[in-house]
């Protein structure tokens, strides 16, 4: 069993988890809207993973989605989730992008 998700978890000390996928669920990502049963292919290796699904069946699913209801009103904790950005691009605030001399590499976090 592969455990995969775009999030931390806890008691993952042993077999194989895909973590900090993205985009994320909330996003809309695909993560989203995969569903039991559904077959997910993982090729480590090609740094890939696929919900063996069909494209169009995909692009129902996404059409068919809808986001949460957001969970704050302000504060640092809507600044966060407003403006922090994906695994994919380094989890940081991306009005920061640029502001700190140097690129920050994709595998250094």
């Amino acid at each position: 069993m592969v455990r995969i998700s775009d999030a931390r978890m806890s008691g993952t000390a042993y077999g194989t988890v895909v973590l900090h996928t993205a985009p994320e669920a909330a996003a809309g990502g695909p993560l989203a809207v995969v569903r039991t049963g559904d077959m997910i292919e993982l090729d480590v290796a090609a740094r890939r993973i696929h919900l063996d699904i069909s494209d169009a069946e995909l692009a129902a699913r996404l059409a068919a989605w809808q986001p949460a209801a957001p969970m704050f009103a302000s504060g640092y904790s809507k600044l966060f989730v407003d403006m922090v950005e994906g695994a994919d691009t380094g989890a940081d605030f991306g009005i920061l992008k640029g502001c700190r001399g140097r690129e920050v590499p994709r595998d250094s976090h």
